[in-house]
């Protein structure tokens, strides 16, 4: 297994994030530690998963993936060997069920917070991320860009002010976003700058051979303001394992596997 530093931390990660959103949906808890032994045994340390996972997203197995994972951390106690990341799922997602608002406010950061880290039965989170941005944008895979009537106010001072009380009580240690843009990102570090804030250190967008809309706008700006990339589907949802090809194993066809 190969490693990595996350971006201005000393924090190790292997280049092989364990995805854990089918924790919980396709997976029973059985399954789901038998994954967790089967990626640690490999050189795996590094854990993500969400709040609002698994998937596909309902009420009735809502935080099923992390409790899988806090039972697992419980039964091995291997905490302290890992590197776990989760996140806080924003709104414009008819997940009303998660939390009442479904929003970034200090009130719902903090409920939140609290309800992963009991869910993953430990006392700190290494990657706290905000899943999807509050104001009503393009993302999942949408291009272009349409204006649209939003009461959305800008709050990134306010949303970085409450990550850093939680950073100094030692309940996450670093933040980062997903599913976002150019602009937030640079509107993020800014105030980071300019009043003393935790700065993001990665961004989780999807990126493959499918999907390279990364490659603009984000990639220089990641790179110059050195956050990192944890890229998710980069087998572009399975499409590029070959699984979907009619009859043919995906090793003879695609020759991705040895």
């Amino acid at each position: 297994m190969k490693y990595t530093t996350l971006p201005n931390t000393d924090i190790n990660v292997s280049k092989v994030c364990l995805g854990t959103m089918t924790f919980g949906e396709q997976n029973t808890e059985d399954d789901a530690h038998s994954q967790l032994d089967y990626a640690m045994d490999r050189g795996i340390n590094f854990i993500d998963t969400a709040e609002m996972y698994p998937i596909a997203a309902r009420e009735a197995t809502l935080g099923s993936t992390e409790r899988f994972i806090g039972s697992w951390l419980k039964k091995t106690g291997k905490r302290e060997e890992l590197v776990i990341a989760t996140k806080i799922a924003g709104p414009n997602r008819n997940m009303e069920y998660i939390r009442k608002p479904l929003d970034f406010s200090r009130k719902s950061i903090h409920e939140a917070v609290d309800l992963s880290l009991k869910n993953l039965q430990t006392d700190y989170i290494d990657l706290y991320q905000m899943h999807w941005p509050e104001r009503k944008m393009n993302f999942f895979g949408q291009r272009g860009f349409t204006i649209v009537e939003d009461e959305w106010q800008d709050n990134f001072n306010e949303i970085l002010t409450t990550f850093d009380g939680l950073i100094k009580q030692g309940k996450i240690k670093h933040i980062g976003v997903s599913n976002e843009v150019p602009w937030a990102v640079m509107r993020y570090l800014h105030e980071s700058e300019k009043h003393g804030l935790p700065r993001i250190i990665t961004i989780q967008n999807p990126y493959s051979l499918l999907n390279r809309l990364f490659e603009v706008g984000l990639t220089e700006t990641c790179f110059r303001e050195n956050v990192g990339l944890l890229a998710y589907s980069p087998l572009g949802f399975g499409v590029l394992s070959g699984k979907y090809l009619n009859g043919t194993p995906a090793n003879s066809r695609l020759g991705l596997f040895p």
